[in-house]
């Protein structure tokens, strides 16, 4: 009886030690599951941190679109279209009735710096008729200006000239003519308008061969604070007052 029962524990203790060996052997099995799990994350942070890469570099490919759009939006000189802009920057490289210096101010102001405008700055401020005085309305909103030269203005003859000047309906008919409400660029402003004096004013072409009725661009999409400014080799004349 002794010796049966000695058996049984003797069987009972290499079941518990196969018992544990095969626990053993299954905690063992586990670890590779473990080492596939961080491999997994660290895939996946991988992929995260590509993603993220993606992303920054698309956001920074956007912000230099935008800052490079900003800054052609802050160039006075980013538009100008006109044979003579060059001959224009020659003549006023900088200060105040330059391209950049007139951006600086309301269009009555930037053209009164402008040596290139001083018959039309005399005419809008009455200093030639002073009944006609337009500098608070050109200043006082948003305007595309068509603005004769001072050589415009010298092809009119001056008994012509005078008998414009000295009617001050007919100049304020002329000169309002050649005002047009709202800012147009350069490549919006072909067609047909209505200016502030009522007519309509037919704007032809593109680029550096843009026409205003029958006068040829001179230099185009100057910018002033509140106006686009096109220069023009001649003086626009509105069919009433031609009638006239």
């Amino acid at each position: 009886m002794k010796t049966e029962m000695r058996k049984t524990t003797s069987l009972l203790g290499i079941g518990m030690v196969a018992l544990l060996g095969l626990s053993a052997c299954g905690d063992n099995a586990e670890e590779p599951a473990a080492e596939t799990d961080q491999e997994m994350t660290e895939e996946t942070e991988g992929t995260e941190t590509e993603a993220t890469d993606e992303e920054t570099e698309s956001m920074d490919e956007e912000e230099s679109m935008d800052d490079e759009e900003s800054m052609d939006e802050s160039d006075p000189a980013a538009n100008l279209v006109g044979a003579s802009c060059e001959a224009y920057a020659e003549e006023v490289p900088e200060g105040d009735g330059s391209v950049g210096g007139m951006a600086q101010d309301p269009v009555a102001t930037a053209a009164s710096n402008n040596p290139m405008l001083t018959t039309l700055t005399a005419a809008v401020s009455g200093e030639l008729n002073p009944d006609v005085d337009l500098v608070d309305t050109l200043n006082g909103d948003e305007f595309t200006v068509i603005a004769p030269t001072d050589d415009a203005f010298g092809e009119i003859p001056e008994e012509d000239l005078n008998a414009v000047v000295e009617d001050a309906d007919m100049l304020t008919e002329v000169l309002t003519y050649h005002v047009i409400p709202g800012q147009m660029s350069p490549d919006e402003i072909a067609g047909e308008h209505e200016t502030v004096n009522g007519a309509t004013v037919t704007i032809e072409g593109e680029g550096d061969d843009l026409t205003f009725d029958d006068a040829g661009l001179v230099c185009g999409g100057v910018m002033t604070s509140n106006a686009t400014v096109y220069m023009v080799d001649a003086v626009l004349m509105p069919a009433a007052a031609e009638e006239e």
